[in-house]
């Protein structure tokens, strides 16, 4: 949610946004919103006369009292009930008022940062830069539920009875495998100086629509039938949330945390949600970062953070590029975002195992997150990245470390996680 007097200052800046994201069908928001906030705002002025109004006549009220005039007295406190009568209808009004700018500004994009391409969709996705080199070898990556499966790791037919498509049983040494990786990201955000957390994996509407935009609710969000609860599709949703209407001290910035959790998708028109494989799934568990940090430090902690995911997936041996988010692909709450992209020498092509986002002070506006600094509170800007989610990493891992013989090299970084086993046996 942006500060409204963006909106009252240059209102064009917020349209030539709009425009960029190329989401016109949201430029009336923009006039809208002016349009109430400019009436809310003399009906306010309104208000604050009528009370001075009325604190002038309760003094007259209590000095005619005092001298006995009680008929003038009377017609004073006359005065005063019929302009609280005006004051209640005002303050109704102007509730509605709010509510309907909010509603608004709800949904009105966060000004993005001059550095993002700007295109209509996905296939405008800018590649920044490569790490590793690419390769397919000369033999056949079979695909990953076939992979799984050749060591008993995979079973979809027991998790079709038990919950429907979009589950899976992950089993032996497939499941050891996500463990270790989990348990290396853990450590290795642990290392850069994050503090670990496991934090609640369902939270209240509230914390939703303040962590992201209704588009994603619906299209993410599993809702727990008769209570005010939702499942959360990444643990940044809760991690944010934890500072919920808190003032934070200036001095305790940045605030940087790494979280586990499961994380539960409805992925409502997504392609592929029948497949046989592990890539699009209702579950998986991840590794996230979350900061906090004061708004001219955010741009620094972007490019940090995507880089801490970059490194563990070359310490798996896994080819990566990132690839910058342009306007039309960027959820409106963000600011700037990137994807890290992971090589699939099967398909011969890179797909998406990690985003970054900076949202500036979007977040914490809506949830009234603020730091208490020198020169008065303002609101901070929160980051989010994925450090890795269990089932897209393993099948980048599965595929780059594939042998000819069906066996899987395990990376150095994960064995000790594993044992000390460094090869997983075709069975």
């Amino acid at each position: 949610m942006i500060d409204i007097n963006l909106i009252r200052t240059n209102p064009e800046l917020v349209k030539e946004n709009i425009k960029k994201k190329f989401q016109d069908e949201k430029l009336k928001l923009v006039d809208e919103v002016k349009a109430f906030d400019e009436e809310a705002r003399k009906l306010k002025q309104d208000v604050e006369q009528k009370r001075s109004e009325r604190k002038k006549l309760s003094d007259e009220i209590g000095l005619l009292m005092r001298e006995k005039k009680l008929d003038e007295a009377n017609k004073q406190k006359e005065k005063v009930a019929n302009i609280n009568s005006q004051i209640e209808q005002s303050e109704k009004v102007l509730d509605e008022l709010d509510e309907k700018i909010k509603e608004r500004m709800l949904v009105i994009p966060n000004i993005m940062d001059k550095s993002v391409p700007i295109g209509e969709d996905d296939s405008k996705n800018v590649e920044i830069e490569k790490f590793g080199e690419p390769k397919v070898p000369s033999y056949e990556i079979p695909y990953n539920a076939d992979i799984l499966e050749s060591f008993c790791g995979l079973d979809k037919e027991s998790a079709g009875r038990t919950s429907g498509n979009g589950f899976y049983y992950l089993m032996g040494d497939a499941a050891r495998l996500v463990s270790a990786m989990i348990n290396y990201a853990r450590d290795y955000m642990i290392e850069k100086g994050f503090i670990y957390v496991i934090p609640p994996f369902m939270i209240r509407s509230d914390v939703v629509t303040g962590v992201m935009s209704f588009a994603e609710m619906d299209a993410m969000m599993y809702k727990i039938e008769g209570e005010d609860l939702y499942l959360i599709g990444t643990s940044e949703h809760s991690m944010i949330g934890k500072f919920k209407g808190q003032i934070l001290k200036e001095n305790e910035l940045p605030i940087t945390m790494t979280s586990y959790s499961p994380c539960f998708r409805k992925e409502v028109g997504a392609h592929g949600i029948e497949e046989r494989g592990i890539y699009r799934v209702h579950q998986f568990e991840k590794q996230e970062m979350i900061v906090i940090c004061k708004p001219e430090d955010s741009m620094d902690w972007y490019n940090k953070m995507w880089k801490y995911t970059v490194e563990i997936f070359r310490n798996l041996n896994v080819p990566v590029r990132q690839l910058e988010c342009c306007s039309g692909d960027l959820a409106d709450l963000k600011v700037k975002s990137c994807d890290v992209e992971a090589w699939s020498p099967r398909q011969k092509k890179y797909f998406e195992v990690g985003s970054c986002s900076t949202l500036g002070d979007a977040q914490a506006r809506r949830l009234g997150i603020r730091v208490k600094g020198e020169n008065g509170n303002y609101f901070p800007h929160t980051l989010n990245n994925t450090v890795l989610a269990s089932t897209r990493a393993l099948i980048a891992v599965l595929e780059n470390n594939y042998q000819e013989d069906g066996s899987i090299l395990i990376p150095e970084v994960l064995q000790k996680y594993m044992g000390g086993k460094t090869k997983i046996e075709k069975k």
